[in-house]
This record gives C-alpha cells, structure tokens and sequence, in this order.
C-alpha cells in the first residue's frame, strides 16, 4: 500500500539482513527505548506541579474537571466493590442522578487503576494517568509514523514528541484525561489500515471493534473526531486515479472487515449508546456555546500562553480558556509546515503523492470545521459564515466543540513534520544546503511552542470529619449528606469528599449537585447544562463562598430552603476549614455567617462545623 514507508533504490539494490537478526532487533528496541524514555521525561517535567505534592496541589486553571475525574476514578472503586451501573448513578446529583454515559466516564481507565486507587488515592491515580496519557501519545504516534509513513526513527520521533506535548494538548492537561488521551488516534488508525490485509478480516476487525468499545468510555468525542479523518483521508486517497486500482482490490477485505468491527463494537456499546441517547437524565448539545468555544483563525498563528514563547512576551489569550487553547501552532511552524507540503508534493509520485495529498485535505477539512459556524479573527467575530453552520445541529455534531477540530491539525502537522525530516534525511536525494535550511527552519518552529509545566495552586484539605469516619454518625444508610457550598465545577470540594470516601469503600453517602453534565430545566428540548439545574438554596450558599455576600436570611429563604434540602433528602450539613475554589479559596467566613443565620447554630465536630437536618422540618422559622 502506498501509504506504506517506501523503499529506497538502496536498499533494493543492497541484500537485507534477517528480520530478527540480533543487532536489528537490539537496535530498534534501545531507539524505542530511548524515545519512551524521552517522552516520559517530558510528561513529568509538564506535571511535575502535582507530582510534588498530589494530596495538596490541584491544576490551578481547572478545579471542577480535577474533581470531576477524580470523581469518576473512585467511581470505579466503587463499581468493583459494591456493583452498579457503570453509566448512570445516583450518588451525585441526588435523587435525579447522573447519565454517565452522556459524561466522559473514562470506566476503561477507572477499572484498570482501580488498585492504584484503593492504595493512593485518586489524586495520585489522576496525575498517573494524565503522565502517561502525555508520554503514550508521542510514543504511539511515533510507532505508528514509524511503521506506516518513514523509514527514519528520528523523523518519527521527532514528530512523536510534537504529536504528544503539542500546545493543544498540553492545554487539555489543564484536567482533561479524555482529550490527553491522543494515543488513541494513532492505535486506532494503525488498526484501520491493517483492515486489508488479505485472510485476516476476521482477525482485524475483531481487533479494530473492541478497541472502539474500549475507547467509547475515555474519549468518544475523540474517538468521534478519529473515525472523521480517517474517513475523509481514505475516501480521498481511495478515489485518485493512481490509487483507485490499489484500493478497489483492498475493498471487499476492507468491507469483510468493517462488518465484523460494526458487529462486535455495536455489542461491546449497545447499552452505553442507548444510554447516551436514550437514558435517563440525557440531553442534546452541551451546556457550552458553541460560537463561543469555535477557533480564532489568528489563533493558529499565534503562541500558547504556556509555551516557551510566552516567557518572551508573544503569548497570545485568543483561547476562550486556558484549557482549550487547541491550536497556537505559532507563524514560523505554519510557514514551515505550508513550505513541506509543498516541497513533499513536488518531490513525491504516485500513491505517494495522493497520500500527502490526502493527508493536506484531512488538514484544510479539519482547520475549517474548527472555525465554527462564523470566522473569528483577532477576538472579533464576523459575520463570514463558515461550513460548520451547515451541520451544527447535526448529531454528534451538535454536541462538539468547534474548536476541538483543531486537535486534528495536530496528528496532520506530525506526519508533514515526519515525511518532511525522512526526505531530508535521505541523503543522496537532498543536496546539504538545503537540509541545513530545513534543520534550522524545524528549531525555529518547534523551540517557540516548547511546553511550560502546568500552573497549579493549593486545595482544601480533606477534613477529617470525612477521612475519619465521623460523618457516618450523622448520615443513616442511603442517607445525603453535603459540604457547603453544594458541590458544582467552581467549587467541587463536596464532590471531592464524596469521591475519596468510595476511594476508601464502605458505606457512601449521597450528595446533591455536583460538577457534570446534565438536561436544562425538565429537559426542556432536551438542552444540556454544566451541573444540576439550581434551586433557590444552591444560590444562597454559592453567593456567600464566590463573593463574600452575606444574605440578610428570611422565612422565606427558610421556606426555599426546607423544601430545597427536603427534596434532596439532606440529613446533615457541614462547613469545612477551607473552601477551595476556581482560583483559590473561597470566602468561607461569608458562608458560616449564612448558613448560621438560616439553619441555626452549628455543632464543631472534628475540623468542621455541621448542621443536622430533619428533612421537612430544618430550618424552623424564627
């Protein structure tokens, strides 16, 4: 297959040795050793922050997603010991409950560390995770550029490392252990192309439906994202004229191939799919804006503000957060990636030549749907439309991120990078001059975006209230049980307590809210929502911790407030030391003002303060 690495008239010409000849095989491994090795450096040198100190550190630009993952691992815990459903549960947002299918429930990753989590903790099996997704993402992008597309290891580990600490994914580090997940991409399309080798249909379809399955639960947007350029790049190079006989052959073991994958995934994700879009507290869409979150054009052009370029001045804060900062390319990596398609197209003939020409479309598709559905330049929208208007309402599309797209760009630019470094590397077909203007035009693309190491700040410790066990003198079995303020993604302490409590096993206790995704008010339209739709008491508490406002409390705050807390089935409440939130701590003597006002004095028990409820009793009136 011309997709394939091609061979030199060299290497023709010249006997090659055994396969696994000792000092071949030694000398692959110790490459790939060192590049695994490389990688791993890297993803801890970008984390180090929490690896100081997991228990005391939290990612300072996104709290609520920490909690959130942390969450979803203790989940798994929990699963393994005590059973449930994996995609939906009660335990958080009480007594709706939380569709965890319609959530990134990452249950693949939850149920393989389960054991590092019963011993660390989540916080340890969090940062475990978000390193090795970093590492394993320039490592298998590495293995798959250096398999299919180049002959030279150095030209695929160099566009490796780009692939795996590019500023769009370390910007998704900022507590997305979903869309660090880009070893996901290269396996999977490694698996695609292997779906025509002759006699083996059964086998690699087989193969390609599980991982679908597997992967369904840590990255389906991803995995979404994969299944589209993969689909434009083969449609595109199937239907050139040089390559059309190549892949007219190819198709009936292709096709033998998708049919075993669409079995064996539609059985692995038929109740997670139907759960998604079909079970309870579902939704359509996202709580996110769309033309909010969609790519500044300028963006590719510029430098993330963790990036090597930002020390000097020329960060850019296009982003609409420091999280989905998804491209920041910079200028020089853009000329140099836009002067290699070019000079690889000259260069190139035949199925070569469609390849790149394929991949070049994959790109302009790609960079064009993260636009959004009106082009944005420079922070100013316009009113250009753009093609990604035509089908936002679409499924599946009506629940992306416009500028998510742009992660795509990124595996695109790595295999420019790699064909771009393999030609250049072939010495007897590149004249010196001309490989030392491309070295240098290499370093001066990839130095500027070079990765900063994640910003992180302190959190609330765990109380012991909640470590010790004492809260289960004040919570009967099945009973709820909350910190103040209610748990959503700008102050997700109460979500934290909750996730480190099945951690640990035994008894659990529910709370209400809590940091997801979730139907808008009755599921009107079915609209999603960030966190539980609010009620009249969630506001009162959140008021009090975000800025400090002390609400004179009436008997009719009070009347909200019972059925509030009767409605969750609240049996006790509790006011930690320290209130962490989405920058810092929040203003917790504001909430110990509030919260005495409305349900009375407190009991200090341990290193926190509680109330106890009588659903349908507390707060009494004054």
């Amino acid at each position: 297959m011309s997709v394939a690495a091609p061979t030199s008239a060299s290497e023709e010409e010249q006997p090659t040795p055994p396969p696994f000849a000792a000092r071949t095989v030694v000398r692959r491994l110790r490459f790939h050793v060192f590049v695994a090795v490389a990688a791993l450096a890297m993803a801890v040198y970008v984390t180090h922050g929490l690896w100081q100190q997991p228990y005391d550190n939290v990612i300072a630009v996104n709290v609520g997603d920490q909690a959130f993952f942390e969450w979803v691992l203790s989940y798994g815990v929990h699963l393994l010991r005590d059973g449930g459903d994996p995609f939906f549960t009660t335990l958080m947002n009480t007594p709706l409950g939380v569709n965890l299918a319609a959530n990134t429930s990452i249950t693949v990753y939850a149920i393989l560390f389960a054991p590092l989590t019963v011993l660390a903790g989540p916080q340890v099996t969090f940062v475990t995770i978000l390193t090795l997704n970093l590492a394993g993402s320039a490592f298998v992008w590495y293995l798959f550029l250096n398999r299919w597309l180049v002959r030279s290891r150095v030209s695929a580990a160099v566009a490796g490392l780009f692939c795996g600490f590019a500023p769009g994914f370390v910007s998704h580090a900022n507590g997305h252990l979903n869309w660090t997940s880009g070893w996901i991409a290269p396996v999977v399309l490694w698996w695609l192309l292997k779906l025509r080798e002759k006699g083996r249909w059964l086998r690699n379809g087989l193969v390609l439906g599980v991982l679908l399955g597997a992967f369904f639960t840590l990255a389906a947007e991803g995995l979404f994202f994969t299944a589209l350029a993969g689909g434009v790049f083969l449609i595109t190079w199937s239907l050139s004229r040089t390559t059309w006989p190549e892949a007219r052959a190819a198709l009936p073991t292709v096709l033998a191939a998708l049919g075993v994958t669409a079995v064996v995934a539609g059985a692995i994700l038929a109740y997670p799919l139907h759960m998604h879009f079909a079970g309870p507290q579902t939704f359509k869409g996202t709580g996110f804006n769309q033309r909010h979150y969609a790519e500044d054009l300028g963006s590719y052009f510029s430098f993330s503000e963790r990036s090597l370029a930002a020390k000097a001045g020329l960060g850019s804060d296009l982003a609409p957060n420091p999280t989905e900062a998804t491209s920041f390319f910079g200028l020089p990596l853009m000329i140099l990636v836009i002067a290699s398609l070019i000079m690889l197209w000259r260069r190139a003939e035949g199925g070569r030549r469609v390849t790149v020409g394929a991949v070049t479309v994959v790109g302009v598709v790609f960079l064009l749907l993260s636009l959004g559905p009106r082009l944005n330049f420079l922070g100013n929208e316009t009113d250009i439309p753009l093609p990604y208007a035509l089908i936002q309402s679409l499924p599946l599309f009506d629940s992306a991120l416009p500028l998510r797209f742009a992660l795509v760009l990124v595996g695109v630019i790595g295999i420019v990078l790699a064909l771009t470094a393999d030609t250049l590397l072939d010495r007897t077909s590149v004249p010196h001059p001309a490989q030392t203007a491309f070295a240098a035009a290499f370093a001066f693309a990839l130095v500027p975006i070079f990765p900063l190491p994640l910003l992180y700040g302190p959190r609330a410790p765990e109380p012991a209230f909640i470590a010790n066990g004492t809260w289960k003198t004040y919570v009967p079995e099945g009973g709820t049980l909350s910190a103040l303020p209610f748990a959503i993604n700008v102050a997700a302490d109460g979500q934290r307590w909750q996730a480190y409590t099945m951690a640990r096993g035994g008894r659990q206790f529910l709370i209400p809210d809590g940091y997801f995704l979730g139907p808008d008010i009755d599921g009107a339209e079915g609209k999603g929502r960030i966190s539980a739709v609010p009620r009249r008491t969630d506001w009162l508490f959140l008021r009090a911790a975000l800025y400090g406002h002390v609400t004179q409390v009436t008997n009719t705050d009070r009347a909200y407030a019972r059925a509030d807390l009767q409605y969750w089935g609240i049996d006790a409440l509790f006011l930690p030391p320290t209130v962490t939130g989405p920058t810092g701590p929040l203003y917790r003597a504001a909430l110990e003002i509030v919260a005495t006002d409305l349900l009375g004095e407190p009991e200090r028990v341990d290193d926190v303060l509680v109330w106890r409820i009588r659903p349908g009793t507390d707060p009494v009136d004054r």
